[in-house]
């Protein structure tokens, strides 16, 4: 592996002189789209996928304490915690449209742990998809043993991620780690490789095993007395929600993670136009991790019912407290002489 110079590297928007009416204009506009983005983000989506997934842990743990815990939970679980790790890692986007000043080690720290929660909630997700397919198709083999013991699984996904994201730390790069750069949790100054494995590894062998699930889930004739195709879907809603969530949005940042790349072997460091769209991108991923929390809530069975017992809790009291009657007490007035 050849150690790339990319001291050259620069924000189009923090480094070009605009000297044209046309040229300034465009990128007031473009930071005035990103710092809107960044509000609304940090407004509605922070809040309520945080909530969120406070709920799911405190339900989780709860059945996990009463010996109600199941595989697909546990997973779950674990795919939560991921999310709430990059939801808070989130917060870096709080200076937009500017950025984080940091020093390169400290960004490459940061980096470490975003992509951490990134790929174990990509791979810890296969693990839930692969166990519903199993589940609905036994082949009563030793992969089946092993989805049927999840500690054994979450345990190898963070053993397996904890690998790549060491790995990508090393390709942000191992030089001038004293010096402070404006910093990204994919940070602009790392390093051509760093992107490539990160597609490879984090979306692109992913996104081939989630669509292999499925192509087999829709293509596969199921075993005699297993439940319907449809009932099968139904019965886990959030998770193949979940599924079209992850892919759709981290498709499009990882489009533009590639497209960086680009630039970056062509030495070119793009136009304010690029720069606006990467940054939508990686607020458009966090909304990812906020929006799935919110499916698990909404639709997995065992926090949805969890929920909406606290609803009927909190309804019966409203209601009981409204139908309270409250005695009237007349005074009367008595004339000093009748």
């Amino acid at each position: 592996m050849t150690s790339h110079n990319m001291t050259w590297i620069s924000y189009p928007s923090q480094s070009q002189l605009f000297t044209s009416p046309e040229e300034i204009e465009a990128v007031i506009a473009s930071q005035n789209i990103i710092s809107r983005l960044m509000h609304c983000y940090i407004a509605f989506f922070v809040p309520t996928g945080l909530t969120a997934g406070i709920c799911i842990l405190i339900i989780f743990i709860k059945n996990c304490l009463q010996n109600k815990r199941q595989s697909l939970d546990l997973f779950l679980l674990h795919f939560t915690i991921s999310n709430i790790i990059m939801i808070l890692l989130s917060f870096t986007v709080i200076p937009r449209p500017d950025y984080l000043t940091a020093t390169h080690l400290a960004c490459s720290a940061l980096s470490f742990f975003f992509n951490f929660g990134y790929f174990n909630s990509q791979y810890v997700f296969i693990w839930t998809l692969l166990t519903l397919l199993l589940e609905r198709f036994p082949p009563g083999t030793a992969l089946c043993k092993t989805t049927q013991r999840p500690i054994l699984c979450v345990g190898f996904v963070l053993t397996y991620t904890f690998c790549l994201s060491l790995t990508e730390a090393v390709l942000v790069g191992t030089d001038n780690y004293q010096l402070e750069a404006r910093c990204q949790l994919d940070p602009l100054f790392a390093w051509p490789e760093y992107e490539i494995v990160k597609f490879t590894f984090g979306f692109g062998i992913p996104s081939l095993l989630q669509i292999l699930c499925f192509a087999v889930l829709l293509a596969k004739e199921a075993p005699a007395g297993a439940p319907a195709l449809r009932q099968h879907i139904r019965a886990h809603p959030a998770v193949y929600a979940i599924g079209a969530t992850i892919f759709t949005c981290r498709l499009f940042y990882n489009i533009m993670v590639l497209f960086r790349t680009a630039l970056k072997l062509q030495r070119n460091i793009g136009t304010t136009k690029n720069e606006l769209v990467m940054n939508i991108a990686e607020i458009v991923l966090f909304c990812e991790s906020c929006a799935s929390l919110v499916v698990i809530v909404c639709f997995h069975k065992p926090c949805k019912d969890e929920v909406l017992k606290v609803i009927q809790k909190c309804r019966r009291k409203t209601g009981a407290n409204n139908h309270l009657e409250i005695p009237d007490t007349t005074t009367t007035h008595q004339n000093g002489s009748q």
